[in-house]
């Protein structure tokens, strides 16, 4: 019975494993341009956990609390080598960290000509909030979308539709 049930095994798994590699990826997954990504999960060419672990050991944080793929970006609680708590955003496709608490580089008005530089227009709740400023707005095809935006830069970091 064993010599019968190997072959059978063995056939299935290698099945499962072709089956795997050829499965379609969600809709909800698909990468919106080279830099952002969906909300619903990371993208393909998104960084891995992994990787987002390694940003956040890299940007000076030691442990790391429920790291989680959430509005766009990687959200997470860590400990800094101050030994307090942060609450932290790191963007899906850079790697960038985002502390909560951080102030922003840009105000709203910059933020605003920023994008529209892009092509964005029609902007509306321009606000910074968790380290990200986050904007509703036109995308260049002109249908409502929501972004968030990099402080420091103006560059779109994570991007949904409406």
């Amino acid at each position: 019975m064993n010599k019968r049930m190997l072959p059978l095994l063995l056939g299935l798994s290698v099945c499962s494993a072709s089956m795997a590699q050829n499965a379609p990826t969600p809709a909800a997954a698909t990468q919106m341009t080279a830099t952002t990504v969906t909300w619903a999960t990371p993208a393909s060419g998104a960084l891995t956990q992994d990787a987002i672990e390694t940003s956040i050991a890299n940007a000076g944080y030691k442990e790391v609390e429920g790291l989680a793929f959430k509005d766009g970006v990687w959200r997470t609680k860590a400990r800094g080598g101050n030994k307090q708590w942060s609450r932290l955003a790191v963007g899906p496709v850079t790697g960038r960290v985002y502390p909560a608490d951080a102030p922003s580089a840009l105000n709203a008005d910059e933020v605003k000509a920023k994008l529209a530089t892009a092509g964005y227009q029609n902007f509306t709740d321009v606000k910074f909030d968790d380290g990200l400023w986050s904007v509703a707005a036109k995308s260049p095809q002109g249908s409502d979308i929501n972004l968030l935006v990099d402080p420091t830069d103006g560059s779109v970091v994570a991007q949904s539709r409406e």
